[in-house]
């Protein structure tokens, strides 16, 4: 019984890593895991956030999702087409592009429609070439299909590239703990419990301040780091936490694979940044948002920009590489920055970000990785130097400056902004308060 409720606990920290669970509740379940074999000091340290766990609450409930949105595929306009082209199609996940193309590519030639090719008025057929592919479709009718399958193609491409944000977001929060293999996980206990709880504490939603983000990295991810010993699996924790001590433990050969990982990475994100500063109007300058601008989707891709290249260049100096940055050198990616935000940052004195100079002052990152330009670690130095930025400290040109943090609950927040009770909370967000849209009055004969 005590080994099936061990690995019920292990396969829900596997599972977690998919998730956003809270801390607190992956801490309990370590303590259930591994709470008897740990010394008085290590328990008392993992009771600060056990004790806050749902499972020892009162009212057990957060208003706080406890995933990631996720990219929705094609199922329904797939089911709309089986219905209208009256196919006997075997059951299958259309939430999986292959699937999808493979659907599309077998139903086009049906109406004698070229995937890709979607301008109405050139590329469906008139009447006499419907009739010599056998197509004995009124006007309407294939216009009807030919729509459809148009539509498809189209939810395709969005699909892909919600995929890719939804990809960047997971990388953006933890690295690449979603990939960690089940049997890597399942290797060592207490690699498990390290990866599962600063997985969770990477995963915590960002709050609205003007004090800067809690560091994932907390007394508890100190402690539970430092009992993963000579059994750990430093492949698997390198996969969420790149600290050289971690990267010690690895050979050169995974080092390398991992910054190979790393660098497509990098390629990709370029890719989507480059797209999105075509599609947005942002003012490179002072990187604060306008109406118009996707600022979630640009954070969020920035965010696993900058994530990648820390993890780059922990591998670079891991690897004893690091001269290569005196030849290619990537630039860290602002965020964009809410007007009242940086209105308030100017009213406490802070001012711009002086990062923000930097970023200005270079090469876009994208150039850079397409070879359109150059970026070193020298021109970096000297834009650092006039912004008054430690280059070093500040992760710009070597790896980040780590600390430990004190722990702290993860709080219930309504678009940033910390509510203290979880049901005041969900009310606060289904009404709309914080979104920066028109709330809705709250009627509390309805509430």
């Amino acid at each position: 019984m005590l080994l099936l409720l061990n690995m019920d606990n292990m396969h829900f920290l596997y599972n977690s890593l998919q998730l956003r669970i809270r801390p607190e509740d992956v801490a309990d379940v370590i303590m259930e895991l591994v709470g008897n074999d740990m010394s008085v000091y290590e328990r008392a340290m993992l009771e600060k956030a056990a004790k806050g766990a749902l499972a020892r609450s009162v009212h057990s409930y957060t208003s706080m999702a406890q995933s990631f949105s996720r990219a929705i595929g094609a199922e329904r306009q797939v089911k709309k087409a089986i219905e209208l082209f009256k196919l006997d199609e075997p059951a299958r996940d259309y939430n999986i592009v292959d699937n999808i193309k493979e659907f599309i590519v077998t139903v086009s030639p049906l109406i004698g429609k070229n995937p890709a090719y979607n301008d109405f008025s050139a590329d469906r057929l008139n009447r006499e070439q419907r009739m010599s592919h056998g197509i004995d479709l009124s006007k309407r009718s294939y216009n009807k299909r030919w729509r459809l399958l148009k539509r498809l193609e189209n939810k395709l491409e969005k699909f892909i590239r919600e995929l890719r944000k939804h990809e960047f977001q997971l990388v953006s929060k933890h690295g690449l703990a979603h990939r960690i293999k089940h049997e890597d996980f399942f290797s060592d206990i207490n690699t498990a419990c390290f990866i599962a709880y600063y997985n969770a504490r990477c995963n915590v939603r960002s709050k609205f301040t003007f004090q800067g983000q809690d560091r994932p990295f907390d007394e508890i991810s100190e402690m539970l780091l430092a009992r993963c010993g000579d059994s750990a699996n430093w492949w698997a924790i390198a996969h969420i936490y790149t600290a050289q001590s971690v990267l010690f433990h690895l050979t050169d050969e995974q080092k390398g694979i991992l910054l190979g990982e790393w660098t497509t990475i990098l390629q990709d994100i370029a890719a989507l940044l480059r797209d999105l500063w075509s599609e947005n109007l942002i003012n490179k300058a002072t990187m604060i948002v306008r109406r118009g601008n996707d600022s979630s989707t640009w954070n969020n891709t920035a965010g696993a920009w900058n994530k990648a290249r820390d993890n780059w260049i922990d591998l670079i100096f891991a690897l004893g590489m690091d001269e290569l940055l005196n030849e290619i050198c990537f630039g860290k990616v602002m965020r964009l920055m809410a007007g009242d935000l940086a209105y308030g940052h100017t009213m406490l004195g802070g001012g711009l970000d002086p990062n923000t100079y930097v970023w200005d002052a270079l090469p876009f990152p994208w150039e850079v990785i397409e070879g359109k330009a150059q970026c070193t670690r020298i021109m970096i130095f000297e834009e650092c130097r006039k912004a008054k930025v430690d280059p070093v400290k500040s992760g710009w040109i070597a790896p980040r400056e780590r600390s430990v943090a004190k722990f702290t609950p993860t709080p219930e927040l309504v678009h940033g902004v910390v509510i203290s009770n979880p049901f005041l909370a969900s009310v606060l967000k289904k009404h709309k308060y914080y979104s920066g849209k028109n709330a809705k009055p709250i009627n509390p004969e309805k509430n």
